[in-house]
């Protein structure tokens, strides 16, 4: 309970909200298109109280060979347009789901059976969904 309390108050600390035409967001959806990501979602969660951060962006990629590259070109493309480095990320060591967390938006990278398995837009069903496919 005490790490929910300290996500909370990172959020509110954390700098304006965003929206869905923020450069960083438009930038990361563009980096995982530039790496064929599959199923892009956004989901708005500002009006969730208990979201700990304003959006999540979830893909998937058919491989581990294809996580990373989207992983790697996210944190690429968004230090260069935004200037902004990830405050967290997790997941590259077994590469069946890449965490990328910007505070402000939160982006999943999965196998496509990881994704079916834990249902993460099940589980935030509030937020708003937005799909980002070519």
């Amino acid at each position: 309970m005490e790490q929910l309390a300290l996500l909370a108050n990172r959020k509110r600390k954390s700098a304006a909200r965003l929206t869905k035409n923020s450069k960083i967001i438009k930038t990361i959806i563009a980096a995982i298109q530039d790496k064929k990501g599959e199923n892009i979602i956004s989901l708005d969660l500002r009006k969730i109280n208990e979201a700990v951060s304003d959006f999540f962006i979830i893909c998937e990629a058919g491989n581990q060979p294809q996580i990373r590259a989207i992983a790697e070109n996210i944190e690429l493309r968004v230090k260069e347009k935004c200037d902004e480095n990830p405050y967290h990320h997790e997941g590259l060591g077994t590469l069946q789901w890449v965490l990328i967390d910007y505070v402000n938006v939160v982006v999943h990278v999965m196998l496509k059976e990881t994704r079916r398995f834990y249902k993460l837009e099940d589980m935030w069903s509030d937020g708003v969904p937005e799909e980002h496919n070519e």
